[in-house]
């Protein structure tokens, strides 16, 4: 029996060193801090200026929480809701009825569309709120009969003019989240025995959810900040209220910016309800579901702590 001579135990102090860690020095960014060093200038600049105006500041927190102005908050929550919902079932179809093979109902989509989105809604509202001029008086039979001035509320008005501008948007936005659905899920759909309505209900809409829902989230906060416009109807929203308490107040300039408050607060909530809302329709088509605000915050937190304790080691 021969025995191999070569392979001989390497003796314990010659196994080789583990590799050194790798420190990763961040790159130093000189550009950012100095267009963050000008903002800061420039925003402490702004907020300089308006607290040596001639502005009482004081009488905007005597007012932030009076009656009037949470009344006048809810009107406006409440028309952005109902107009909203009118403008996305009105929306949802005409853009069905735009995408159907009937020439006629087609036509009929178009000229809406055509007409609701070449007219401003200042201008809408104005036509609906003197619409007495043409009809003196609405007739439905024996359901109901009254003057028109006296059925055309300002509220009515408001909710129509805005609504069913909405419904012109909206159809847009809605015929681009049906089109972007590929053709054969539809195809697929028939081939199983399903009806156009319930394929539409159960196959379609679903997933063109994930593109109407960011644009739509849009036109909501867009509608909350249009529903201003409806003071020139007579309906008491918030901006009207404001206005109001400016003027027996002998504060006018400072109810504006009390109502500027209330619409930054209202569109923040609005946000960040548009965001999870994303984030829920994304979840199918995304790999990695967008980090929530609490999630950027940690994550920006540790980036700093990382940064401090002088490097990055891998």
């Amino acid at each position: 029996m021969s025995v191999d001579t070569n392979n001989k135990a390497e003796p314990a102090d010659s196994v080789p060193a583990p590799p050194e860690a790798i420190r990763a020095i961040p790159v130093k960014h000189y550009g950012r801090y100095v267009s963050g060093a000008i903002a800061v200038a420039v925003l402490a600049l702004i907020i300089y200026a308006f607290a040596q105006g001639k502005v009482n500041w004081g009488a905007i927190p005597d007012f932030f929480f009076d009656g009037r102005v949470l009344a006048g908050v809810g009107k406006t929550l409440l028309l952005t809701v109902l107009a909203m919902l009118m403008g996305v079932v009105l929306g949802v179809i005409l853009s069905v009825m735009r995408l159907s093979k009937n020439p006629v109902t087609s036509s009929i989509s178009w000229f809406y569309i055509w007409f609701f989105r070449g007219t401003p809604v200042y201008v809408q509202l104005l036509v609906w709120f003197n619409l007495g001029l043409v009809f003196e008086y609405i007739n439905l039979g024996p359901i109901y009969k009254d003057y028109w001035s006296s059925f055309m509320t300002p509220f009515l008005t408001a909710l129509l003019g805005l609504g069913l501008n909405e419904a012109a948007y909206m159809a847009e936005i809605c015929r681009a989240g049906l089109l972007s659905v590929d053709e054969g899920q539809t195809e697929a759909s028939q081939a199983l025995g399903m009806s156009h309505g319930k394929t539409l209900r159960r196959i379609v809409i679903p997933q063109a959810m994930r593109v109407i829902v960011p644009p739509t989230g849009n036109e909501v906060i867009n509608m909350l900040k249009t529903t201003s416009l409806v003071s020139a109807v007579q309906y008491s929203e918030l901006l009207r209220v404001a206005q109001d308490i400016g003027q027996t107040s002998g504060a006018a300039a400072e109810m504006l910016f009390l109502a500027a408050a209330w619409y930054l607060i209202l569109t923040t909530v609005f946000s960040i309800g548009q965001f999870y809302l994303e984030r829920y329709y994304a979840r199918g088509s995304s790999r990695a579901l967008p980090q929530t605000p609490w999630q950027r915050v940690k994550a920006n937190v540790l980036s700093l702590s990382n940064r401090s304790g002088g490097g990055v080691t891998a």
